[in-house]
């Protein structure tokens, strides 16, 4: 996915001050392993005065490790996100997912001294499943001419609903160095919120730091940055968190390291996981409300870099110095975003057909709000006001909407529905939040709803990552006038009737899950020609309308068809172009069964179907 540099391009004030002085007058009281962890600071200061800067050299490289599948969800949660690296030995990542921040280090407000780049010298995956940031030093002088890598996600959705929980995750080697020659290295994992890629100000706009250590330590840090750029509720610049915890073992192997920002709770969590063990938790009341919603209640973007000096090295002995080696890498297995959302039931929005006032691209279409990726958007002209809709395909008693902005929301919009797709009523009023995940429960039937957003929270576009909407079909179907509308009023006549079919790819795709009203079970057939599924409605009808919402193997040759008998049909639809996606046909018919007969498929596998409907009177 492209995205808009200009905008997302923008760096200060991305501050990373983590720990700071906190963290300092904390760190005689952590035991770390290996025990003398500070003595050996100190002789390693002591080694490196009587050392040549010739002394500077390559780390030693860690052995292959076999790269790790990404985990599936843990319990209660889905996947929403993850890459697992297997990009091609020595390329680049994929620009569609990610960006480089590339950019001398003291402009990330943190005193670093590296100039981070795009460059496959310290920015590369190895062909082995792993991502790998490098620190590469040149010269002599050891406080100068460092380059490192610094990415972090394009998509800045990720967060947790209310009354949800997001999980980010990731398999991690620190560098291989130690204290005698890791001074000055600053690797981190964390994110920040996606408010700050519109201009709200660090660190108001929130930053979850997952993984932090310095100087070799073999330690983790786990922090939340909130309110204001010094002092208040958040004691900036060092934040609120854990301290120094021990890591043994984090430098010479991969160790799982993870946040939960939990919104089902009262009060409100972060939690801090390393290797499955929750470390560290942090509640909303021991924040400032106010500065806690600011910072927590909305998305973020991840992060990853390796960062060479700094403040938070410094507050632990500084580097780097004439011992420190170039070379030194961190390495990434895979990263995850795992979501547990409210049960409000099937998505019925997704995959249906949705338009707009206008898009600010080819790269940004309306479709893209409704297609259950939390990385791909709609983003509209940059005015106001401007909308998006959704057709349903037929009336839903409609109970809750959940919409996951980009960061360049609508600060204000209403929801509209309209049971003709011509007449509207405004269900749902927002009026300047500045949240960018916003539910709502509803209580209203309709078969189209509308986003109508009448002002914007930046000077973009208005910019939608996903509209859900949840609800069960209505009795009363559509309303003629609609797409396929015949002026009656056609009611949803197959949904849990008898369904059959010419074959089955398997015993988890049988023809009732065609009919059953939940578009995450689907009929599939298995992989030749023709095939069909025929609906018994239980007595004659008038038949108006055929609604197929086609999984991506779908029927590019098929007939509608009905009958009295079961036995004897005839076609009231015939096509040698369909096009899959949400195909709504209008006929003209009787009969108590009613049949799709694919002839020809558009791809090598089966026909399948997440739903057939038929609707009549």
């Amino acid at each position: 996915m492209s995205i808009r540099g200009k905008r997302l391009r923008r760096r200060a004030p991305l501050k990373r001050f983590a720990i700071g002085l906190l963290a300092a007058t904390a760190v005689a009281a952590v035991t770390l392993a290996g025990s003398g962890q500070a003595s050996a600071n100190g002789s390693a200061s002591s080694r490196a005065a009587a050392q040549p800067a010739a002394a500077v050299q390559q780390a030693a490289q860690p052995a292959a490790v076999q790269p790790a599948a990404v985990p599936a969800a843990p319990a209660g949660f889905t996947t929403t996100w993850s890459d697992d690296f297997n990009g091609a030995a020595n390329t680049g990542l994929d620009t569609g997912s990610w960006r480089y921040d590339a950019g001398a280090g003291w402009t990330f407000g943190t005193g670093e001294i590296e100039t981070m780049t795009n460059s496959t010298a310290n920015v590369y995956q190895d062909g082995s499943g792993h991502l790998v940031l490098k620190a590469l030093h040149t010269g002599t002088d050891p406080a100068a001419n460092w380059t490192s890598g610094r990415v972090e996600t394009q998509a800045d959705g990720f967060g947790a609903q209310p009354g949800g929980v997001v999980r980010m995750q990731a398999s991690i080697q620190q560098p291989n160095v130690t204290t005698a020659n890791g001074a000055g290295y600053w690797p981190a994992f964390w994110m920040l919120g996606s408010p700050l890629r519109v201009g709200v100000p660090w660190p108001g706009s929130g930053e979850v730091d997952i993984l932090e250590d310095i100087n070799g330590r073999s330690s983790v840090f786990g922090t939340l940055h909130c309110g204001v750029g010094s002092g208040g509720p958040c004691n900036e610049t060092s934040g609120v968190g854990s301290g120094e915890r021990a890591c043994s073992g984090c430098q010479t192997g991969y160790h799982t390291y993870a946040v939960e920002v939990d919104r089902s709770t009262s009060p409100e969590q972060i939690r801090w996981y390393l290797d499955g063990a929750n470390y560290f938790t942090l509640n909303s009341n021991q924040v400032d409300a106010a500065a806690w919603a600011n910072a927590v209640d909305h998305s973020f973007y991840i992060i990853f870099d390796l960062a060479i000096g700094g403040g938070f090295p410094a507050a632990f002995g500084g580097g780097p110095n004439a011992a420190t080696v170039s070379g030194g890498q961190m390495n990434i297995d895979y990263v995850a975003v795992y979501n547990k959302t409210p049960d409000h039931g099937t998505n019925i929005a997704k995959g249906k057909p949705t338009t707009s006032s206008s898009n600010e691209s080819a790269t940004f279409p309306a479709s893209n709000a409704t297609d259950g990726d939390i990385t791909t958007r709609w983003s509209s002209g940059f005015s106001d006001p401007q909308w998006l809709q959704v057709d349903l395909g037929q009336n839903y008693n409609l109970n809750h909407a959940t919409l996951t902005w980009e960061a360049a929301a609508a600060s204000a919009y209403q929801l509209q529905t309209s049971t003709d797709g011509t007449n509207w009523t405004t269900v749902y009023t927002n009026n300047n939040s500045p949240a960018d995940i916003q539910d709502t429960n509803l209580s209203t039937t309709a078969r189209y709803v509308r986003v109508y957003a009448t002002a914007r929270s930046s000077q973009y576009g208005d910019s939608l990552y996903e509209i859900a909407l949840f609800g069960s079909p209505s009795s009363g179907g559509t309303t003629g006038g609609g797409t396929g509308g015949t002026g009656g009023t056609p009611t949803l006549l197959s949904q849990g009737k008898t369904a059959t079919a010419s074959s089955s790819e398997n015993g988890s795709f049988t023809a009732p899950m065609a009919v059953d009203g939940n578009t995450g079970t689907r009929w599939s057939s298995t992989f030749s020609d023709p095939q069909w599924l025929q609906v018994d409605l239980g007595a004659s009808h008038t038949i108006s309308q055929v609604v197929l919402n086609w999984e991506t193997a779908a029927a590019k040759s098929f007939q509608i068809q009905t009958s009295a008998d079961g036995a004897n049909w005839t076609t009231v639809y015939s096509t040698t172009t369909g096009t899959g996606g949400v195909q709504t046909v209008p006929v003209t018919g009787t009969g108590r069964y009613v049949r799709v007969n694919g002839t020809a498929r558009t791809t090598q596998y089966g026909y399948s179907l997440w739903e057939f409907q038929v609707f009549g009177t």
